[in-house]
C-alpha cells in the first residue's frame, strides 16, 4: 500500500476514508524539522548554510512514516497546497533519505488538492508532481530572513533596551503601524465645528430631515460655520424664511455584492461580525477545511472555480428564484501576484449543504462556515437595484438652501443573502429613507437645530482594519497575518480593548528605537518590496541566496554600529524622539524637563528590567521623583505621594506619613530611628486610594490589628486585622507563635466594627468548611495504656468516623464494632493491623555499643 503523508490527523482520516484500504494514510503533525533556536543555525559566512534539526516529538512520526515505507516503497506527499505545506513536504523527504528510509528506488511524488472532498482527492492522485523547488525556496529564504532579524535583532534590544523581548521582520514592522497610529492620536486637535439640520414636512403632514447646505447664497464647507455664535444666526436665517421644495432628483442605482472570500477578508468580516480574532478565526477555518466543508483556507485568491460557479447558481435559483440569477455569471480576478501561490477563493465544497443541513456542532466553526456559505452564495447574485433621491428645498430669496436625501430599495438581489460589515462605519444620510416630496410644494418647518461637533482622531486599529492595512501595504502574506497579530500581543507590545489594539509602553519604545537605529528595516515599502523579492523566488525568477546576501551585507551593518552604542545614548535619543509625548511644553513656558520635585535635575525616560519605562530624575538618588511613562498629570501629580511621603499630621505628638513602599503603599507612625528600627505600619488597602488618603483614616488603618477579645469557649485572643488577601479575623494570640484560625470578613468596614458573637459564628463556620481540619480532634473514649509498648490509647472522633490513636498511628474502627464496646486489647490488634500495612512503627531504642578494646602498643 502506498504510503501517504499529510499534516494533521484530522486530514488523514478524512482522506483515508476516501482513498480506502489500497493507502496508508499517516500524519506528520505539521513541521518534522526546524532551525534549533541558537545563535548559528543559519551561517551567513558559509553560504547561508541552514542546520535543521527534527523535533523530539517529531522523531516518532518521522519513524512510524519510515517503518510503513519497509512495508511498501511508495511515498506520496500530499501536504498543504502552498509553500508552507511544500516546504513540510520537502523537510519529510530529506529527513526520510537521511534516515535511508528513502531508497535510490523509491518513488516519491507530490500531490495537491484545494479541497478534501472524494473527487478533488482522488483527481489530485491521479495528477502526481516532484516537489516545488522554487517554493521550497521561497520558505527557505523566508526562514532564513526570519531568524537571522530574530536572533540578531533581538540582542541588540536586550542590551541596549532592558525588558524589551523580541523583535521580527514583519512583526515590528506591524507594530510600527499600531504605535504610528497611536502617535498619530496623541498628536491630533480636534477642531470644533457646527451644522444645522432641520425637521420640514410634505404636503401629507409627514416629516422628513434636511440639512443646511447654502447660507448668504454662500455654498457651506465643513468648517464655515466655526461656533455657537455663528451656528445661531444660520438658524435664525433659516427660521426667518419661508421654504419650499425646489427640485426633486431620482436616480436608479445599483450595488454589486462583494467577491467571495480570501484569507485576509475572512480575517476581516470574523472580526467585525463575530468579534474573532486572527488566530480564532483561522483555527476554525482549518478544521472546517480538514473536515471537508471548505476549501483552502490559506489564499489570496478570489476567482471561483466554473464547477463552483454553476453549483452556487443552481443554489440561488433553487432558494430565491430565477430573478436572483444574474444573466452572466460573475467572474472576480484574483489578485494574487504569483500564480503558483495563487489558489481558489475560500467557499464551500458543496454549495447545497447549508448551514443547517451540516449540523456543525462547535460555535465557531458553525458561524464561520455560515459566512462562508453567504458570502459566496452572495457573490454569484444579482445586483440590488435602488433609487436614491436628492431634494432640495430653498427660500425665494436663494438665500438658504438645504439638502435632504435617500434611497428606496427597489429589489433587494445579493442583500436578501449578505451584506458585508463596514470599518468604523459613518451612517450616511443616503441610506435614510424618505416620503413622497414633490417639487414646488411648500416645506413648513418642524424644528430647526444646531448641532456641535468635534473632528475625530483617526481610529485604533482593530485586528481587521490592521490586516487590511498590511494587505494593502503589501506587508506580510495571507498565511502570516494571524501568527503576526498575535505575536505581537503575546509578547505584551499590544494590548486588546474593546477590540481595538492599543500599543503598550514596551511595544512603543521597540517601535521608535527601530525607527532610529534600524529605520531601513522597519519601513513599510522596504518590507513590501522584500515581500515581493520573495514572490519572485517563488516563480523561480530570482536565487534565494542572492536575496539573503543582499538583505545581510547591510543588515550585518546596522547590527555593529547598535551594538556600539551605549545605553545612555539610546535613551537621550528616545526622550529626543519621544519629547512632545512625555516632555510636551508647559503652559507657563518652562522647562517641561525640569524637575518638580528638587528644581535642580533633568527629568529623563528610564527603563526597568521588567521592560515598563517611567520618568525619573537625574539628581536620583539625591531626588527620588518619578511619574508614569508618558504626558504629565498635574491632577494626578498634585495628589501623587511624593518620593520622600506625604506628610498627613500629628497625632500623640507623632508625625502620620503616607509612604510608597516596595509592596505597595502604606501609612506610617513617626520616623524610622538611627538604629533603622521600623516605626509602626499599616498597609493601605487597594479599596482606599492611596492618594485621598487622611488622617482620621491613617489612624484607624493604625490602630490594627484590633482587639476584639477573647474566645468564650477557650479565651484565646480574637482580632480583626487587614492582610495580604483582604479583611480577616484570626483566633489566636498575635503575641505567641501558637497557630489558629483565620475566617475573611465580608467588608474592610467590618474590621473596625465587627463584634464576638459574629466572629464567633464566622470561625466556627470556617471550621465546620474545612471539616475540622486545624482544629483538635475530639476524644470520645481513653483506653489507658498501651500493654507492650506503653503511650496513651485513644478513641477519636474523625471526619470518616471513629478511629483508635496511638502515637502516631491512626486505625479506622470497623463499622461493624462500636466505639463504646472496644476494648484494649481489640485496640492494639487495629494498631498492629495498621503498622502492619505501612504504618509508623516504634523503633526500639539503640543499643550501647561496648568500649573498644585498647590496642597493646607494637614493640
Amino acid at each position: 500500500m502506498p504510503v501517504v503523508v499529510v499534516e494533521s490527523p484530522a486530514k488523514a482520516k478524512t482522506i483515508n476514508k476516501y482513498l480506502g484500504p489500497d493507502y496508508t494514510v499517516l500524519a506528520s503533525y505539521g513541521h518534522v524539522r526546524d532551525l534549533p533556536p541558537k545563535d548559528g543555525s543559519v551561517d551567513p559566512d558559509n553560504d547561508f548554510d541552514m542546520l535543521w534539526e527534527v523535533a523530539s516529538d517529531s522523531k516518532k512520526h518521522v519513524k512510524a512514516i519510515a517503518d510503513a515505507l519497509k512495508e511498501d516503497n511508495n511515498l506520496i506527499l500530499a501536504t498543504d497546497p502552498d509553500r508552507e505545506g511544500e516546504a513540510i513536504s520537502w523537510h519529510l523527504e530529506e529527513a526520510l533519505r537521511l534516515r535511508k528510509a528513502i531508497k535510490k528506488d523509491t518513488p516519491v511524488s507530490r500531490v495537491v488538492f484545494n479541497a478534501i472532498t472524494k473527487s478533488a482527492v482522488t483527481e489530485a492522485m491521479k495528477n502526481p508532481r516532484k516537489v516545488d523547488q522554487p517554493l521550497v525556496d521561497a520558505y527557505l529564504a523566508r526562514r532564513a530572513l526570519d531568524y537571522l532579524v530574530g536572533f540578531k535583532l533581538s540582542p541588540v534590544l536586550w542590551r541596549r533596551l532592558p525588558g524589551a523581548k523580541s523583535a521580527g521582520r514583519v512583526q515590528s514592522v506591524c507594530l510600527r503601524l499600531i504605535v504610528d497610529r497611536e502617535m498619530e492620536i496623541e498628536k491630533f486637535k480636534a477642531q470644533e465645528y457646527w451644522t444645522v439640520k432641520a425637521m420640514l414636512a410634505n404636503s401629507r403632514g409627514q416629516e422628513y430631515e434636511a440639512r443646511l447646505t447654502t447660507l448668504a447664497g454662500k455654498k457651506l464647507d465643513k468648517f464655515d460655520i466655526a461656533n455657537d455664535t455663528a451656528a445661531e444666526l444660520a438658524v435664525s436665517a433659516v427660521n426667518s424664511r419661508d421654504l419650499k421644495v425646489t427640485s426633486v432628483e431620482a436616480k436608479p442605482g445599483s450595488r454589486n455584492p462583494s467577491a467571495p472570500f480570501m484569507t485576509s477578508t475572512l480575517q476581516q468580516e470574523a472580526s467585525r461580525k463575530f468579534g474573532m480574532g486572527a488566530r480564532q478565526t483561522m483555527s476554525a477555518a482549518q478544521r472546517l477545511y480538514e473536515a471537508g466543508y471548505i476549501t483552502y483556507m490559506r489564499t489570496d485568491g478570489i476567482d471561483m472555480a466554473p464547477e463552483a460557479v454553476h453549483a452556487a447558481r443552481d443554489a440561488i435559483k433553487d432558494k430565491f428564484g430565477d430573478k436572483y440569477v444574474p444573466a452572466e455569471p460573475r467572474m472576480y480576478k484574483n489578485k494574487a501576484k504569483n500564480a503558483q501561490e495563487a489558489h481558489e477563493c475560500i467557499r464551500p465544497t458543496d454549495l447545497a449543504a447549508d448551514t443547517e443541513s451540516l449540523k456543525i456542532m462547535d460555535g465557531d466553526q458553525r458561524k464561520l462556515y455560515d459566512l462562508i456559505y453567504k458570502r459566496t452564495i452572495a457573490s454569484q447574485m444579482a445586483a440590488a437595484k435602488l433609487e436614491r433621491t436628492t431634494v432640495i428645498i430653498g427660500s425665494a430669496d436663494g438665500q438658504v438652501e438645504l439638502r435632504a436625501s435617500g434611497q428606496v430599495m427597489m429589489f433587494d438581489g445579493f442583500l436578501k443573502v449578505y451584506e458585508e460589515g463596514r470599518d468604523d462605519a459613518v451612517i450616511d444620510d443616503d441610506d435614510k429613507s424618505l416620503p413622497q416630496i414633490n417639487q414646488g410644494e411648500a416645506a413648513p418647518k418642524k424644528s430647526v437645530t444646531p448641532e456641535q461637533h468635534f473632528t475625530q482622531p483617526p481610529p485604533r486599529y482593530t485586528e481587521a482594519t490592521l490586516v487590511k492595512r498590511m494587505e494593502e501595504l503589501g506587508i506580510g502574506r495571507p498565511s502570516t497575518y494571524a501568527s503576526i497579530v498575535t505575536t505581537i500581543q503575546d509578547r505584551d507590545y499590544v494590548r486588546k480593548e474593546k477590540n481595538r489594539l492599543i500599543p503598550e509602553d514596551k511595544g512603543r519604545l521597540v517601535t521608535v528605537f527601530l525607527s532610529n537605529f534600524f529605520s531601513r528595516y522597519v519601513e513599510y515599502d522596504f518590507t513590501a518590496a522584500l515581500e515581493e523579492e520573495l514572490d519572485d523566488v517563488s516563480a523561480g525568477e530570482r536565487d534565494y541566496k542572492n536575496v539573503l546576501s543582499r538583505f545581510w551585507r547591510d543588515f550585518s551593518v546596522a547590527i555593529s554600529e547598535a551594538l556600539d552604542l551605549s545605553i545612555t545614548e539610546v535613551l537621550e535619543k528616545l526622550n529626543e524622539v519621544l519629547a512632545p509625548h512625555i516632555f510636551p511644553p508647559t503652559e507657563d513656558g518652562t522647562d517641561p524637563r525640569l524637575c518638580p520635585n528638587c528644581g535642580e535635575g533633568r527629568l529623563s525616560m528610564r527603563t526597568a528590567r521588567s521592560g515598563g519605562a517611567f520618568i525619573g530624575c537625574s539628581n536620583y538618588p539625591e531626588c527620588k521623583y518619578t511619574r508614569p511613562f508618558g504626558p504629565p498629570d498635574p491632577e494626578a501629580e498634585a495628589s501623587a505621594i511624593p518620593p520622600e511621603g506625604k506628610l498627613l499630621g500629628e497625632d500623640e505628638g507623632d508625625k502620620i506619613w503616607v509612604h510608597k513602599g516596595r509592596f505597595g503603599p502604606y501609612v506610617q507612625r513617626g520616623e524610622v530611628t538611627d538604629d533603622n528600627k521600623k516605626p509602626p505600619r499599616q498597609s493601605i488597602p487597594k479599596e482606599w486610594p492611596a492618594e485621598d488618603i487622611d488622617l482620621p483614616q491613617a489612624l484607624r488603618l493604625l490602630s490594627l490589628p484590633r482587639l476584639i477579645g477573647p474566645h468564650p469557649e477557650d479565651g484565646v485572643n480574637v482580632w480583626a486585622n487587614i492582610g495580604r488577601y483582604g479583611p480577616y479575623i484570626k483566633h489566636a494570640d498575635t503575641t505567641s507563635n501558637r497557630g489558629g484560625t483565620n475566617a475573611n470578613l465580608e467588608s474592610l468596614e467590618e474590621v473596625f466594627d465587627v463584634g464576638m458573637n459574629r466572629a464567633v459564628q464566622l470561625l466556627a463556620e470556617k471550621v465546620a468548611s474545612r471539616g475540622g481540619r486545624g482544629a483538635a480532634a475530639k476524644t470520645l473514649r481513653d483506653l489507658g495504656e498501651h500493654p507492650d509498648e506503653g503511650g496513651a490509647i485513644s478513641i477519636m472522633e474523625g471526619k470518616y468516623g471513629p478511629y483508635v490513636k496511638w502515637e502516631k498511628v491512626n486505625a479506622t474502627i470497623p463499622k461493624d464494632v462500636s466505639p463504646d464496646d472496644l476494648t484494649v486489647d481489640q485496640a492494639v490488634q487495629l494498631i498492629v493491623e495498621k503498622q502492619s500495612k505501612g504504618g509508623k512503627k516504634r523503633k526500639a531504642p539503640a543499643k550501647k555499643k561496648a568500649p573498644a578494646k585498647k590496642k597493646a602498643a607494637k614493640k
